[in-house]
């Protein structure tokens, strides 16, 4: 078996299209030995637009963009592409793949090209599953930095490159084994494209790391039903005078989630004249717990008073 590690750069990227300009990959047998190398460049046929995540920040690619007007285009080398991950005899590999596979799904529309159809394995993925975090990604540049492989990014070729040498590392550390039975060891579905249709990798611990946030989901929603309709009930008995007359207050989320403690809190704030209000950027005081942070409590800091748990209870003159 010969394992494909490849990676796609755009001149632009939107919700519906995806203007490829490289196409990096690195072929290797299963020992990691390179058997080809080569960044395959191309002409977008179009003006290069690239931001970050957030849409704002632009990315610059490590090219010279006005060179790309010479460059074959992606019909042109669709031919070479759809061969390199299309062979029944490799592995297909990159890192975040679903990403680059939703690029090519993309630009085979765009074309009127017939969908790709092969299976793909994600390094990143890979790393989630060794070390059981699955609460966030994990860029090339970081994985890469830990692993000791040095890289240029946004070079497809390099970031192929490295991303073979991502996964050779993370087989070296598992006494050798090969990616296949890496895959298999921590029990990961393979993605796959065909019909147009893409289904990302998935494996027996990601299944549960999804249906243990699903359940904490529930839990959270079913204590703040719970903190809400207790408030509904206790402010009909709210005092007219006391400490905070006039004055909103507002519970963090954690707070609220602390059920008992901010049943108790809010009895005693409206024995003191407190109204209560579940929008921060409202309140007069902000109930929260000792070094919370997030918009919320930015957007209460605007106008209103920050207090700890601790804090509010002593303002209170009662036991936290």
């Amino acid at each position: 078996m010969k394992y494909l590690f490849f990676d796609i750069e755009c001149s632009v990227v939107s919700k519906n299209a995806a203007k490829i300009c490289a196409f990096g990959y690195c072929l290797t047998d299963e020992q990691f030995h390179i058997l080809e190398k080569e960044d395959i460049l191309i002409n977008p046929q179009g003006s290069f637009h690239l931001t970050d995540r957030k849409g704002t920040q632009g990315l610059v690619l490590p090219y010279k963009y006005a060179d790309f007007k010479k460059y074959p285009t992606f019909v042109e080398k669709a031919d070479k592409i759809y061969g390199l991950l299309q062979d029944s005899d490799t592995l297909v590999i990159g890192h975040a793949t679903m990403n680059d596979v939703k690029y090519l799904n993309l630009e085979s529309k765009r074309f009127a090209l017939p969908s790709f159809s092969f299976a793909f394995a994600d390094t990143q993925f890979l790393y989630m599953n060794r070390i059981g975090e699955f609460s966030r990604q994990f860029g090339l540049g970081a994985i890469a930095e830990e692993l000791g492989v040095e890289f240029v990014a946004h070079r497809a070729v390099d970031d192929a490159y490295a991303t073979m040498k991502t996964a050779e590392a993370m087989c070296k550390a598992e006494g050798g084994a090969t990616l296949p039975q890496l895959i298999e060891k921590y029990e990961i579905t393979l993605g796959r494209i065909e019909n147009y249709e893409i289904e990302q990798t998935t494996s027996t611990a990601y299944v549960a790391y999804k249906k243990e946030q699903e359940r904490k989901k529930e839990e959270r929603e079913k204590r703040k039903v719970e903190f809400h309709n207790f408030a509904d009930k206790a402010k009909r008995k709210r005092a007219k005078e006391g400490l905070l007359k006039g004055k909103t207050i507002c519970f963090s989320h954690p707070v609220e989630q602390e059920t008992e403690r901010a049943k108790r809190l809010l009895l005693a704030a409206f024995g003191e004249g407190a109204y209560l209000t579940y929008r921060a950027e409202e309140c007069d005081v902000y109930v929260c717990l000792e070094g919370e942070s997030g918009p919320r409590l930015k957007s209460a800091q605007n106008r209103a008073r920050i207090l700890t748990t601790e804090e509010f209870s002593a303002y209170l003159g009662i036991e936290d």
